[in-house]
C-alpha cells in the first residue's frame, strides 16, 4: 500500500471515528434504491434499534409517530426530490414504545448531470428542547389567561370583556341576531365596605362573581367584573324579554344567598342594581353608545330606589 493510500484510509478512519463520537447521527441514503447506506451506531443508544435494522427508506418511515409520519414523509421527499436542502422536526418511535423528538438535516447530494445521488444527513435528539419549548407555551396560555382573569373573582376582566364584547357585536352584526347586555352594581357597597371590612368585601364580590356565573350559564353567556363592584354579562342572541328574565335571575339569586348588609339602604340583604341594553347592530353602529345607555340605565336603577332593573 502507498504512503498515499495509507492516509486516505487513516483519514477515512479517522472522519468516521469522529462521525461516530458526536451525539449527532450521521446517516446516508441512496438515492435510487432508497437504501441506507450507512446510519451512525448512535442511533442504537438512541432508539433502541440495532443499526443493522435501518435498511431501507421504509424502516425510517415506520418508525416516526403515526401523527407525523405522512407530512414527514411527504416534505422529505418533496424537497429531496427538488434537490433543496431541508430540515424536519418529527418524534421517532422508540424500541421500547416510547418517542424522541428528532431533528433530521438533510442535504441533498447531487450527481454531474443534476440527477438526485444520495441524501446525507444529521439526526438530533431535540426532545430536552421540546419539553422546554411545551413548558414555555404552556406558561405563555397561563400568563394570557391569567391577563384576561380577574384575579380576585375568577371571571374576566375588563380587558377580556373589551375583547369579548367587540366579537359578539361584531358577530350580531353579521348574522342580524340581538344582543343583550347587562350590567350589575352592587347596592351600597361602599357602606359594606365600611361596615364589614374590605376582606369580607372581597369575599362578597366572589360570591356575587360566582352566582353570576351560574345565572350566565348558557356556552356563549359571558360574565366580567368591570371594575369594582360593577360585573357585566354578555348574552348573545338574546332578546330584551330574555334578557330581562336573566337579569331578575340573577337579583334572585344573589337575594336567595341572604348576605347580611347593614350598611344598606335598601333591606337588611344585599342587592343590586341592574340596568340592560339590548339592541341588533347595523354594521355601521359603534359598541360605546350601547355599553354606555346600559350604564346610564343602571344608575337610574339606582336613583329609582336600588334593586331594581332599567331595561329602557
Amino acid at each position: 500500500m502507498t504512503t498515499i493510500e495509507s492516509k486516505m484510509d487513516l483519514d477515512g478512519a479517522t472522519y468516521k471515528t469522529l462521525l461516530e463520537s458526536t451525539r449527532a447521527i450521521p446517516w446516508k441514503i441512496d438515492w435510487d434504491t432508497m437504501q441506507f447506506a450507512y446510519i451512525g451506531p448512535q442511533i442504537e443508544e438512541l432508539l433502541g434499534w440495532d443499526q443493522s435494522s435501518w435498511a431501507t427508506v421504509q424502516d425510517w418511515a415506520e418508525r416516526i409517530h403515526p401523527e407525523d409520519r405522512d407530512w414527514a414523509v411527504n416534505f422529505c421527499v418533496a424537497q429531496s426530490k427538488a434537490g433543496i436542502d431541508h430540515e424536519a422536526d418529527y418524534r421517532a418511535l422508540n424500541k421500547n414504545g416510547d418517542f424522541v423528538w428528532i431533528r433530521d438535516v438533510v442535504h441533498v447530494v447531487r450527481k454531474d448531470n443534476g440527477d438526485v445521488d444520495s441524501l446525507v444527513g444529521f439526526m438530533f435528539d431535540i426532545s430536552e428542547r421540546k419539553r422546554t419549548e411545551e413548558q414555555l407555551a404552556a406558561l405563555r396560555r397561563e400568563l394570557e389567561e391569567l391577563s384576561f382573569k380577574d384575579g380576585l373573582t375568577g371571571v374576566a376582566n375588563r380587558r377580556r370583556f373589551d375583547v369579548v364584547m367587540e366579537t359578539e357585536w361584531s358577530n350580531a352584526c353579521r348574522n342580524k341576531q340581538p344582543l343583550s347586555v347587562l350590567m350589575l352594581d352592587i347596592d351600597c357597597f361602599k357602606q359594606y365596605n365600611d361596615h364589614y371590612g374590605h376582606l369580607e368585601g372581597d369575599q362578597c364580590l366572589k360570591r356575587v362573581a360566582k352566582l353570576l356565573t351560574v345565572a350566565a350559564k348558557r356556552p356563549r353567556d359571558f360574565v366580567a367584573r368591570f371594575g369594582g363592584e360593577e360585573f357585566i354579562l354578555i348574552l348573545p342572541d338574546t332578546n330584551q324579554s330574555e334578557a330581562y328574565k336573566i337579569a331578575s335571575h340573577c337579583r334572585e339569586l344573589i337575594a336567595s344567598e341572604h348576605i347580611p348588609h347593614k350598611g344598606s339602604d335598601v333591606g337588611k340583604y344585599l342587592t343590586v342594581s341592574i340596568g340592560l341594553n339590548t339592541a341588533t347592530p347595523e354594521c355601521s353602529d359603534e359598541v360605546i353608545p350601547f355599553i354606555e345607555t346600559i350604564d346610564k340605565r343602571m344608575y337610574q336603577a339606582k336613583q329609582r330606589g336600588r334593586n331594581t332593573i332599567v331595561s329602557d
